[in-house]
């Protein structure tokens, strides 16, 4: 979107408003353009902006959650169940990197939030978990993540028998092809379902439940069924017709990748590597990735989607620890680069210090005007994975594989 085009934009957005106004002169002037400090400096402003993202909600209902992110539309948004699931790994890496045990008690006020909202058949909430939302096949894999992790960091035995009694509420909604068309976004199905059906995965190696790898390997052979021979997957952006985000592409491989080292399944991993090296490509020297792709990955936006960026960074990663390719880890550091260079870390707003936008500039399509707690989420773990040159989360010990 060009600058001019600002003004086409609702009115709820409400650019003209103070810090609103100050954020879009900003990328005004250059979108990414912040300082680049080492890998510490920015995870902990990141960590920073998570706790204050759950602090907010401390006095509300939802307390014990992460808020969804910061909006010029709504200010701090309601506590997320999805993103909170998967948030609560984060916690759990950081308080060893950066010798923070408080965030441990953190996480487990996330655990207990989510535990609190599953319903008696294992379904978990869709949305903000408000009355009358339904639930969602993406959602319920994401609140999985953190099953999963407080199992086995925690010891949490409720987190183990939730994780299976959701497990088989996701078993029982799939398609006899491996697809999910029920209790689906936008009420399509989607590829990148392959990152929440990483967490089925993951819970049938940690609890011995067959079916939920069975059910796993269904869904991921339907998802490479939508996988072009550049690597594009279709089915794939959050509405049909529309060209994928870099966010849901890499979500895809992920799941990709990830169900493949549990499982050891390389034609999931050749399908991750195949995707990755096809956006490896048209990644620019400084870090850049379009904020979509169309087939033969021909980007069709000229935005980044930042949270994309940093999630990618993670698959390239994952990609060199398990392939031991350099050309990964080459990738991935500048996306990292282009990341930090997004993280306001001197500004004196609590808003704005250590956030991580969904889009460069901030008025980009893909989360527009916000700072989406995800975003930060993937970023923090990609500069811990980088850190440390272990996988975030890690792999459970009780699987067999490749290597990793």
């Amino acid at each position: 979107m060009k600058p001019s085009s600002l003004i086409q934009l609702p009115l709820r957005y409400k650019p003209w408003q103070g810090r609103n106004r100050r954020l879009v002169m900003q990328d005004f002037a250059g979108a990414a353009r912040q300082p680049e400090h080492d890998h510490r400096t920015h995870l902990r402003a990141a960590i920073d902006w998570l706790c204050r993202a759950q602090d907010v909600r401390a006095n509300k209902s939802d307390a014990g959650g992460v808020a969804a992110g910061w909006s010029f539309e709504d200010g701090w948004l309601p506590s997320y169940p999805e993103t909170t699931g998967y948030i609560i790994e984060t916690f759990i890496a950081a308080a060893e990197y950066l010798d923070r045990p408080e965030l441990i008690e953190r996480a487990r006020k996330m655990i207990d939030w989510e535990l609190s909202l599953q319903a008696a058949d294992g379904a978990f909430p869709g949305h903000f978990g408000e009355a009358g939302s339904h639930p969602v096949i993406f959602n319920q894999g994401q609140i999985m993540h953190g099953l999963v992790a407080g199992y086995t960091s925690l010891n949490r035995q409720d987190c183990l028998d939730a994780g299976v009694r959701a497990g088989r509420w996701l078993v029982a909604q799939q398609d006899a092809d491996g697809c999910y068309r029920r209790f689906e976004h936008n009420g399509v199905p989607h590829v990148y379902n392959t990152r929440a059906i990483w967490a089925l995965a993951a819970m049938g190696v940690v609890a011995n439940e067959a079916g939920f790898v069975a059910a796993a390997r269904r869904n991921l052979d339907w998802a490479l069924s939508q996988q072009t021979p550049g690597g594009w997957f279709a089915t794939n952006a959050f509405v049909p017709g529309r060209h994928p985000f870099t966010h849901t592409i890499a979500y895809a491989i992920r799941g990709f990748l990830e169900v493949a080292v549990l499982l050891g399944e390389e034609r999931y991993l050749n399908a991750a590597e195949t995707a990755a090296r096809g956006l490896m490509a048209k990644q620019r020297s400084d870090g850049w990735l379009a904020g979509t792709y169309d087939d033969g990955w021909t980007p069709t936006a000229s935005y980044a989607c930042v949270t994309g960026v940093a999630q990618m960074a993670l698959c390239w990663l994952r990609l060199a620890q398990v392939s031991g390719d350099k050309t990964y880890r080459d990738a991935a550091w500048r996306a990292i680069s282009y990341v930090k260079r997004t993280q306001r870390l001197e500004d004196d707003d609590d808003v704005v210090r250590g956030a991580i936008p969904g889009s460069a500039p901030i008025w980009g399509a893909y989360s527009r005007f916000e700072f989406p707690n995800w975003a930060a989420k993937f970023f923090a773990d990609a500069l811990m994975m980088d850190m440390a040159n272990v996988a975030v989360p890690p792999v459970p010990s009780a699987a067999k594989g490749m290597a990793r």
